[in-house]
């Protein structure tokens, strides 16, 4: 199966939903921030591992607390996704943080305070 495939696009669209219906309704843990959501996830091409990119909004702290909550609670995510998703195998999920949604937000803040700069003067 290529890496670009339309089944490997339909199950990284299909864990990415399932996923983020866990993380928002399932999980109970008090680290993972009620602001988290879930931006991509790349299923390898042999279903046998996926990234799953994570954004939270909040701090710094906020977002490690996120993180460690998620990799703890791994094995009743993986358990859920096995449930919701009929595969051969369930992949193994990695969380990484994904920061672009706050690098964006930065970047048009900074562009609007250079823009209102522009009109003072």
């Amino acid at each position: 199966m290529r890496k670009n495939s339309i089944k490997n696009t339909r199950v990284s669209g299909e864990v990415q939903k399932v996923l983020s219906e866990i993380i928002r309704g399932e999980i109970k843990d008090p680290r993972i921030s009620p602001l988290t959501s879930v931006v991509q996830v790349y299923v390898a091409p042999d279903l046998k591992t996926c990234k799953a990119y994570i954004s939270v909004l909040g701090q710094e702290e906020a977002q490690k607390d996120t993180l460690e909550g998620l990799k703890s609670a791994e094995g009743y995510i993986r358990r859920q996704l096995a449930r919701e998703l009929n595969l051969r195998n369930t992949p193994e999920i990695t969380f990484i943080l994904d920061q672009s949604i706050e690098y964006g937000v930065n970047m048009s803040k900074l562009i609007d305070d250079v823009v209102g700069g522009d009109q003072k003067d």
